[in-house]
């Protein structure tokens, strides 16, 4: 069994210089968290780091984890599916491509037995992030685009944990937004450390209470 409290208290904090605690990275991060995690959370976790890959990201992946019986999962690949396909679209409109081209629609063919009666394997279902995302596309600047998305996926996140303070979903969280962090980090350390800084404040605010101010 999983001992999410004291994965939930052990997470790194921010050090001086707004790095890893002791030069540690993303991956040595999962590897305390999954030390602790029983088999059956284990793979949950692994699920939410392959969606992380772009190359995993296909019609058979979707449809797989928007079957899944674990909320945090299953939404959150699913607003995954319709924020990818929000990107594509406007891509297709700026590139002057045909209007469908490379959207993942869950559409099947008459000989896949996976399909629904209506002939879909998955439904993205509603996207009301959509004119927040649209939004942000048509902005000029690219690194304030980038940050404008990640913004968006992060509250999705945030919706997605409520009231989820020492379980699966709150790790899982947490590993999500590190991911959006670590790319950060990276991409441009100013706003690497700015996020940092907030996962950090939000993580001592569960494990202290919601009210806990630093």
């Amino acid at each position: 069994m999983s001992n999410y409290e004291y994965i939930i208290s052990s997470l790194p904090f921010l050090t001086a210089d707004y790095k890893y605690d002791g030069g540690k990275g993303f991956a040595d991060v999962l590897a305390e968290i999954t030390r602790d995690l029983s088999k059956k959370d284990q793979e949950a976790l692994r699920i939410l780091l392959n969606g992380f890959n772009p190359k995993m990201l296909d019609a058979d992946f979707y449809a797989a984890a928007l079957s899944m019986k674990d909320n945090f999962l299953r939404e959150y690949f699913r607003f995954d599916l319709n924020l990818r396909n929000a990107k594509v679209r406007y891509l297709n409109r700026e590139l002057g491509r045909e209007a469908g081209t490379d959207i993942l629609t869950g559409e099947g063919k008459e000989e896949d037995h996976n399909l629904d009666i209506d002939g879909y394997r998955f439904h993205a279902g509603v996207f009301e992030e959509a004119s927040q995302v649209q939004a942000v596309l048509e902005g000029q600047d690219l690194l304030k685009r980038e940050k404008g998305l990640d913004d968006i996926v992060w509250e999705k996140i945030d919706s997605l944990t409520m009231f989820h303070y020492f379980d699966l979903t709150a790790v899982l969280g947490y590993v999500a937004k590190l991911h959006i962090v670590d790319r950060w980090l990276a991409l441009d350390e100013e706003n690497g450390r700015e996020l940092f800084r907030k996962l950090v404040n939000e993580v001592r605010g569960t494990f202290k209470g919601v009210n806990y101010k630093e």
